[in-house]
C-alpha cells in the first residue's frame, strides 16, 4: 500500500457501495487500484497523464472518474457512507455550520467547449452540469467558489459549487436542500437542529426559510439590516437572537474547508467542466468521511 492509498479499514467501508459487474465482460475491474489512482491525483494535483504506472493506464483512471462524476455515482457512494455513519451514531445533528471558500482556477480550467457534454453511452447531460461551468472572474483572475455545510468532525455534510463572484446568501437554501442522509426503513434525514453562519447569510428570506423548517439559527445581523429594522419601529419586527457560545462553533466549517483544500486538486481547480470538478470535491469529501 502506497502513501495516501485506502487502508483496509477504509476500503471495507467503501467497497459494499461500489458499482457491481452486471454485464458480460466485467466492465468494472480493479476498483481499489483505480480509486487509489484518483486519490493520488486528488492529493498531488498532477496531470492525469503523469500518474504512476502502479495505478494502471492513466486513461482508465481518468475515464472512470469522469463517468462517475457525470452519472452521480460519486454522490451515491458519499450518501451511502454517510448513511452508515448515521446508523453508527457518528453524525452530530445538533449543529451545522455554513461557509464558503474560493478556489483559484488554473489556466487549463478555462476554454471548455460551448456545447453541452454528454454521459458516455447514455442519453442526457451530466447530473451536475452548469452552462457557466462554475467559473467566474475576480481580482485574482478565474475563480470558483465552494459553499459548504460542515459538522464538528471536519466532514462535509453538503456543498454547492458556483462561480467565484457569486454571493453567499442566495446559496444557503440550495445548500441546505442538498443535506440528505438516507435512513433504512424511513425518510432521509435532512434537517439539523441548529445552523450557524456569518453575517453574509443574513437575509429576511433565509431567516423565513429557517423558521418555516423549524431550524434554529445563529446568524449575526448586518448593520444596514439592523438600522432598517430600527427605522421601521414596531413594523420592523423583533431583534434577531444571537448566542456567542454557539457562534464559536462556526470554526468547525472553516476547519472543514481547510481539510478539503488540503487536496491540491481542490485548492486549485484544474478541471474544465463543472461536473468533473464537482466529482473531484465529492471524492475529497468522501475521503474525509472514510478517515473518521
Amino acid at each position: 500500500m502506497g502513501r495516501g492509498d485506502l487502508s483496509d479499514q477504509e476500503w471495507a467501508r467503501m467497497e459494499p457501495h461500489l458499482p457491481k459487474n452486471v454485464e458480460r465482460g466485467g466492465r468494472w475491474k480493479s476498483h481499489r487500484r483505480v480509486i487509489n489512482g484518483i486519490l493520488f491525483r486528488q492529493r498531488t494535483g498532477v496531470p492525469w497523464r503523469d500518474l504512476p504506472a502502479r495505478f494502471g493506464k492513466w486513461k482508465t483512471v481518468h475515464d472512470r472518474h469522469r463517468r462517475w462524476s457525470a452519472d452521480g455515482t460519486w454522490e451515491k457512494i458519499l450518501r451511502a457512507v454517510q448513511a452508515d455513519a448515521d446508523t453508527e451514531g457518528r453524525i452530530d445533528w445538533s449543529m451545522v455550520s455554513v461557509d464558503s471558500t474560493s478556489c483559484r482556477a488554473h489556466q487549463h480550467a478555462a476554454g471548455a467547449r460551448t456545447d453541452a457534454p454528454r454521459i458516455p453511452r447514455r442519453r442526457g447531460q451530466p447530473v451536475q452540469h452548469r452552462s457557466d461551468e462554475a467559473l467566474g472572474r475576480s481580482r485574482g483572475g478565474l475563480t470558483c467558489k465552494i459553499h459548504l455545510a460542515g459538522e464538528g468532525g471536519r466532514r462535509p455534510r453538503a456543498f454547492v459549487i458556483t462561480p467565484g463572484q457569486w454571493g453567499d446568501a442566495p446559496q444557503l437554501i440550495p445548500l441546505l436542500e442538498r443535506i440528505r442522509v438516507p435512513r433504512p426503513g424511513g425518510h432521509p434525514c435532512t434537517r439539523p437542529d441548529h445552523l450557524g453562519g456569518v453575517k453574509a447569510y443574513s437575509s429576511r428570506g433565509n431567516r423565513r426559510y429557517l423558521r418555516r423548517r423549524q431550524i434554529k439559527h445563529t446568524i449575526p445581523e448586518r448593520k444596514d439590516q439592523r438600522a432598517n429594522r430600527q427605522r421601521r419601529g414596531s413594523a420592523g419586527g423583533r431583534p434577531t437572537g444571537f448566542d456567542k457560545t454557539i457562534y464559536r462553533r462556526r470554526n468547525e466549517v472553516e476547519r472543514t474547508n481547510n481539510a478539503l483544500k488540503g487536496f491540491r486538486a481542490v485548492a486549485t481547480r484544474f478541471d474544465k467542466r463543472a461536473y468533473i470538478f464537482h466529482g473531484t470535491v465529492t471524492v475529497a469529501a468522501l475521503r474525509l468521511w472514510l478517515r473518521s
